[in-house]
């Protein structure tokens, strides 16, 4: 089992891909994590070729703790960014 993910600004896209029965496409907030059940067969994934592709993870706990490792990081950014201001006085 192998799955493909795709990320924009608000949702992830997932492709569960295996030889003999593909699982379809999931597609979950980016905030979110996805579970066997959301993905549906008939659903169409992105292409490949598309910008929005991230890469191919072995496991669907990869893509989650990728999404997860990623939510992180953008939380530990925005915090950076809003902790160097200078706070008014009250």
């Amino acid at each position: 089992m192998g799955f493909a993910l795709w990320i924009d600004e608000d949702l992830a896209w997932a492709q569960g891909t295996h030889e003999y029965r593909p699982m379809g496409v999931a597609v979950v907030g980016s905030s979110s994590v996805f579970v066997g059940r959301d993905f549906l067969p008939r659903r169409p994934a992105p292409s490949r070729y598309d910008n929005r592709f991230i890469g191919l993870f072995a496991s669907l706990g990869e893509v989650n703790d990728f999404l997860a490792q990623r939510r992180s990081h953008q939380f530990k950014k925005n915090l950076k960014r809003t902790s160097s201001r200078a706070l008014p006085y009250l």
